[in-house]
């Protein structure tokens, strides 16, 4: 065997006379028919070459497609930018222009003077600019840059349980901070926390913050607004300067307005800013909102009565008068018909009792039969509130006010 070995052995080549070649993963060793070389270098090199050109030329889609969406991006923020509400746009930058609340404007404009600010705590009905005020004072004491970190602002819609006032209000009242803004100009040294709608907090929340309010008196102000001050606690109401916000007056918000219908380039005519303010009944907001939708339900066309009448869902006084005569000459069946045309109409029932309780002051009846009257109004009002059916209730107001009205013939 030996032999036959060498003979073998003598008869191959020696390996090292042999080009180099690699075995493939399976070759059998010996058996030379079955070993293959691997790909040379230059054909990894060329399908490397392919990925690489794939790879660049998906980047330059991506970038394609990257710069597309920056544009539209661009775009979308540019009709962002134009469709903003009127409300947010016309909102007052400055104390100066808040309008018809004097005492507070008063207070605030020393406090920007470099007076000391106190607690405040602003009520009143919605829309006559509580927050707007104490946010143009804000922006004013800090400036832009410094207003996102010294004011806190927390609402209805945030989180404000007991827990909420413990940790966030806590943490943030305790922070100290500096007398001079990154301008040079001086700014109070203190911090605001506003509460909008403080009236919807807990108790006990509302209890947690007597303490802080009193601890951290040095570092922070309180800023609490609401539309009831009767739900909120004494001791609060006690720490704070009270400040009422009157409904606008007729004259103010006829020229807030006619300003925005200048700036805005509307048509309009008298007797539609006239019916905005009656219907807003002294929300400023309000009026502001419908102004706007009566500008877009109109474009380029004059804004008149009739369509800030049928925006704002105001029944119809035709409507309203054809109602009280039945209920004062007709039959409990026309009343009936009547009564749920105008809920099928879809009139709002609470806005047909508003409007029925203006009518029936008017109406030549005695003093007993409109306090008995106005007092179904009240029930029925609590009974709409609660989710009563709109037109039983309606339907039982209506037969209350034929009766009457029956004892008066």
């Amino acid at each position: 065997m030996g032999k036959v070995f060498l003979g073998q052995r003598g008869a191959v080549p020696p390996l090292a006379a042999k080009p180099m070649v690699t075995l493939r993963h399976g070759a059998v060793p010996g058996g030379l028919n079955r070993l293959e070389p691997t790909r040379h270098p230059e054909h990894l090199i060329g399908s490397h070459g392919g990925v690489m050109q794939a790879f660049l030329k998906g980047a330059t889609v991506q970038t394609t497609r990257s710069q597309k969406d920056k544009a539209a991006a661009g775009l979308s923020t540019e009709k962002k930018a134009k469709a903003i509400p009127w409300v947010e746009k016309y909102r007052p930058k400055c104390v100066d222009e808040v309008a018809f609340q004097d005492e507070v404007v008063a207070v605030l404009k020393k406090s920007l003077e470099g007076a000391d600010l106190p607690n405040l705590l602003f009520y009143g009905p919605p829309g006559t600019g509580k927050t707007s005020t104490i946010l143009a004072a804000a922006r004013e004491l800090y400036g832009p840059q410094l207003y996102r970190q010294r004011v806190l602002e927390l609402n209805a819609s945030d989180e404000r349980g007991i827990q909420v006032v413990r940790e966030k209000v806590k943490n943030f009242a305790q922070l100290t901070v500096a007398g001079t803004r990154p301008d040079g100009k001086l700014c109070p040294p203190f911090k605001i926390i506003i509460l909008d709608e403080a009236d919807s907090m807990t108790a006990p929340a509302q209890a947690a913050l007597r303490r802080t309010m009193e601890k951290e008196s040095r570092t922070t102000r309180f800023c609490l607004i609401c539309n009831y001050i009767s739900r909120i606690i004494e001791p609060l109401t006690s720490r704070c300067s009270k400040f009422r916000f009157k409904p606008l007056a007729n004259q103010i918000q006829e020229e807030r307005l006619l300003e925005i219908c200048e700036k805005e380039n509307l048509k309009y005519t008298k007797e539609s800013i006239a019916e905005l303010v009656r219907v807003s009944e002294g929300d400023l907001r309000k009026a502001i909102t419908f102004l706007q939708s009566a500008a877009r339900l109109n474009v380029d066309k004059e804004i008149t009565e009739r369509a800030v009448l049928e925006i704002a869902g105001v029944v119809p006084p035709k409507m309203i008068d054809h109602l009280l005569q039945i209920c004062f000459t007709g039959t409990f069946e026309k009343l009936e018909v009547a009564v749920r045309n105008m809920v099928d109409e879809g009139y709002a029932a609470t806005q047909i009792l508003s409007q029925l309780h203006e009518s029936i002051i008017e109406q030549d009846l005695s003093d007993k039969q409109k306090s008995a009257i106005t007092e179904k109004m009240a029930v029925v009002s609590k009974c709409l509130s609660d989710g009563a059916d709109e037109y039983l209730q309606m339907l039982s107001l209506c037969s209350v006010i034929m009766q009457h009205a029956s004892q008066n013939n």
